[in-house]
């Protein structure tokens, strides 16, 4: 996992409400765009980022592409601000 593309991936408001819509199941491309008022090719730049940044998996079956949310990802990245936070508690030594 590259923090940097997470962060980069969850910055954007357009992205984070793609993975609220994948958090209930796989979508299409198409049906993640007609979620939208942008272009094919916007989503498509959006899927893209959050793929980098391992966010999302996507599946082929048939003719289509569906995505899915990857949450591991988003797990250790709340495990890491949890940790950063002090929430965290760390065996010392016990």
């Amino acid at each position: 996992m590259s923090l940097n593309n997470t962060m980069k991936a969850l910055s954007d408001p357009t992205r984070r409400a793609i993975l609220n819509y994948l958090k209930e199941g796989s979508l299409t491309a198409g049906e993640i765009a007609g979620k939208f008022d942008m272009t094919p090719a916007t989503i498509s730049h959006h899927l893209s980022i959050l793929k980098k940044a391992d966010l999302i998996n996507e599946q082929r079956q048939k003719n289509f592409i569906y995505y899915s949310m990857n949450a591991s990802v988003l797990e250790e990245v709340f495990l890491w601000i949890s940790a950063l936070k002090g929430d965290v508690s760390h065996d010392e030594g016990k």
